[in-house]
């Protein structure tokens, strides 16, 4: 799926990749370990028709810069932050899948004066001992063996196997970004994600702005529970789990994804700020 027009902008400043689309409320999205900026497509093409849509490729994926080997997810918020400043944007609305969603609440807490409202989809949260055993774990063979050995798992995790046939597409877009990833880029992003989940637990509850927490209903590594847990820390929190769905909802189940981030966003602008779903 491509936007309705070109970017009213793009290119790389201070070693970041972006693209800016549309015109109105600024929507900042950003994508998680592996992917990059052209992953939200169907995002940029439903809302670019009433937002600005920013999309850019973190630290160490697509077109941006390295990140230093000892990178802390502060750097990855003021990352964003440098763009932002850019752009010439005060505020805006920042929504993060999987990293992108660590990186985006990071950056709610970090600088709560320039967030609208915030959405963390598919996002991880005080993992248990045997999940986070497991994502150490996959964090090590990525530096031992490289990207190319974990890709057939990675896909296993996200789309299922086999991958259902009305899903093939999506599987086979997601598998050539993680194909064409910078391995150390990956590798040391994968490293700090493998390790953040609980990095905003005495955070979140002075979050200062409306924050939903959407995941799938059959991603186990980003589970219904983390979310749940999320939202009910966050004083503005609402929760919504996506039926049947997985990890890579947001180009598995766009319209959906799309459907609820909407109705976030406008529900928020005039004051609700509550409220739980499951579809």
């Amino acid at each position: 799926m491509k936007p309705d027009h070109a970017p009213l902008t793009s290119g790389t400043v201070d070693g970041t990749a972006f693209s800016v689309y549309g015109a109105g409320e600024p929507l900042v999205l950003v994508h998680g370990v592996g992917m990059g900026k052209e992953i939200w497509m169907p995002q940029i093409a439903a809302f670019s028709r009433d937002y600005q849509v920013i999309v850019y490729d973190m630290l160490g994926h697509g077109g941006s810069a390295l990140p230093a080997a000892d990178v802390t997810l502060r750097d990855y918020a003021d990352q964003l932050a440098g763009l932002l400043n850019h752009l010439g944007m005060t505020a805006a609305n920042v929504v993060g899948h999987s990293m992108g969603a660590l990186v985006a609440l990071e950056f709610a807490l970090a600088y709560p004066q320039r967030v609208l409202r915030v959405a963390a989809l598919n996002a991880v949260f005080m993992r248990t001992a045997a999940q986070r055993a497991a994502v150490l774990e996959r964090a090590a063979a990525l530096a031992h063996t490289g990207v190319s050995a974990t890709v057939d798992s990675t896909l296993d995790r996200w789309f299922g196997q086999p991958v259902p046939a009305e899903l093939e597409q999506s599987a086979s877009m997601v598998k050539h970004f993680l194909n064409t990833v910078n391995p150390q880029g990956y590798a040391r992003t994968y490293q700090l994600f493998a390790s953040s989940d609980a990095v905003h637990a005495e955070g979140l509850p002075s979050l200062a702005m409306p924050a939903l927490f959407m995941t799938g209903e059959c991603d186990p590594n980003s589970s219904p529970e983390m979310s749940r847990a999320m939202a009910a820390l966050a004083p503005q929190g609402q929760l919504d789990i996506v039926a049947a769905e997985r990890h890579m909802m947001n180009v598995t189940a766009p319209d959906r994804v799309n459907r609820r981030l909407r109705i976030f966003l406008e529900t928020t602008r005039v004051g609700m700020t509550d409220g739980h779903s499951q579809e």
